[in-house]
């Protein structure tokens, strides 16, 4: 192909060729059937509720409870018009690939690669962030008397790699279950924190009176709202992952446009209760710079009660929710871009229980080194946001190209809006990745550092080793010679 896709140079017949593709897929292949809506939509929701627990409330340094609460508004439409957008996209793709594939048939090879290689730095910085959260929690909790973070990082990716390595369903389920513990726990803390609500509290952070159009509600000006941004999106980041579950999923085309979209439901009611509930129990001054919002929310500098406690906890819970999910998503990333050469091979092997095992252990080892070595969770989460806008304007676009490059395409799900729908997700994550910058500019360049190698391999090696028979690339070649017939 003229892309470069098939890597084979051999004088093996049609058959020889067809029996290597099969035993090559055969060692790459993963337990189908595992996941069905339910198991999906709990996998959405994991990815993301630990962002409840904490880390959005920074946004209320950045742009106040106004300019954060526009942020996440702003965010919320992105992320929905990007769900509806993928559901589309996974109802005719349903591959492990996700936003890779999507790419490779809207983008070529390089839109392929660019987007896989944005979501792998989400969903291998993130884990890594959330372990060092979780070793926060665990010392500030006094459990098991550990005093150093590492050995809670080790045990992290040890116990739950170890889960996953048996297998997707009951890694699934076990999700679902802390997932189930995580919203409970944020229900029940909006209840207890809504008994204290105070509307006075909501804009008690002074004005910036240097700063342009501030005020009460937008103490830090309208360039406080583009700020918060991202921290907008950590009600959301990572729901975009459920369709990398595809090829392990009952009736994907049906179950994930329906899991897809029941996930962004309860995200959205999850934000809007954790957001008012934090900030009218005890207001945004107190809990802006918290580490534990929700627990400062219900006891500010007094004793702790038995609600804090059992939100204390149920905070540890939430942060297991997310590491565990975004391990899974990394893993189905990573071992779709290797089994289609972008890659080394090697990490899409699969076990006797059809798990990743390379494409699980190499990124966990990288977490856990990235973690015992920085302890900086909150720079390589903006890291792992960085990537993640990127991989967003790339998907949105995916669904624009298609919608306008093959309108006949079999369509079993269609987004609402079409392509207004994705248009609006592409603007707005183009605005959110600009956004990074102004919260951190040190971790886009390390993003963008990490991308610019990832690129040399690409340019320079894999782009001429692709694999023909992966189900992506198969996918991109069928297109090709229809579009080549329809021409001819």
């Amino acid at each position: 192909m003229s892309d470069g896709t098939d890597s084979r140079i051999t004088t093996a017949g049609p058959a020889d060729t067809a029996r290597q593709d099969a035993d090559y897929l055969r060692r790459r292949a993963l337990r189908r059937g595992s996941a069905g809506w339910l198991l999906l939509t709990g996998l959405g929701v994991a990815y993301v509720v630990s962002g409840d627990f904490s880390g959005w409330n920074i946004g209320l340094s950045e742009g106040g409870f106004g300019g954060l609460a526009l942020a996440t508004l702003l965010m919320g439409v992105m992320y929905a018009c990007l769900v509806f957008s993928l559901a589309e996209l996974s109802a005719i793709l349903p591959t492990a690939g996700g936003g890779y594939g999507f790419a490779r048939r809207a983008l070529g090879t390089w839109g392929g690669f660019l987007t896989g290689t944005a979501i792998l730095i989400e969903y291998i910085l993130a884990p890594a962030a959330i372990s060092i959260f979780i070793g926060d929690y665990v010392e500030s909790l006094d459990l098991f008397g550990l005093t150093a973070g590492w050995p809670v990082y080790l045990a992290c990716f040890a116990v739950f790699i170890g889960i996953h390595l048996w297998g997707v369903g009951e890694a699934l389920r076990f999700s679902l279950v802390v997932t189930a513990v995580a919203v409970a726990a944020l229900l029940i803390f909006a209840a207890g924190a809504f008994t204290e609500f105070d509307a006075s509290g909501l804009n008690d952070i002074p004005a910036d009176p240097d700063a342009f159009g501030s005020g009460s509600w937008l103490p830090y000006g309208v360039l406080g709202i583009w700020a918060a941004f991202p921290f907008g999106m950590w009600f959301f980041l990572g729901v975009e992952g459920v369709p990398l579950a595809a090829e392990e999923a009952k009736d994907p085309v049906r179950s994930m446009p329906r899991a897809l979209s029941i996930s962004m439901g309860v995200l959205v009611l999850l934000a809007l209760i954790t957001f008012l509930a934090a900030t009218g129990a005890r207001g945004s001054a107190a809990v802006q710079d918290a580490g534990n919002p929700l627990v400062v929310a219900l006891q500010g500098d007094g004793e702790p009660t038995a609600l804090s406690r059992f939100v204390n906890y149920a905070g540890l819970a939430g942060l297991v929710a997310s590491f565990f999910s975004l391990i899974y998503a990394g893993s189905r990333q990573l071992f779709a871009l290797s089994r289609a050469g972008y890659l080394p091979r090697f990490l899409s092997l699969t076990s006797a229980r059809k798990a990743p095992y390379p494409g699980l252990l190499i990124p966990g080892a990288i977490g856990f080194a990235l973690a015992a070595a920085t302890g900086d969770g909150g720079r390589m989460l903006n890291v792992a946001v960085f990537g993640a806008t990127i991989s967003y304007a790339l998907m949105a676009l995916s669904h624009l190209v298609l919608r306008r490059r093959e309108p006949g395409l079999a369509r079993p799900y269609r987004t609402p809006g079409g392509m207004l729908t994705s248009g609006v997700a592409f603007v707005l994550a183009l605005s959110a990745l600009v956004a990074t910058f102004l919260v951190d500019k040190d971790a886009a360049f390390i993003a963008l550092g990490v991308y610019a190698v990832a690129l040399a391999y690409f340019t320079f090696y894999s782009r001429h080793r692709l694999v023909a028979a992966a189900p992506e690339e198969e996918f991109a070649a069928l297109a090709a010679a229809e579009a080549e017939l329809e021409r001819g």
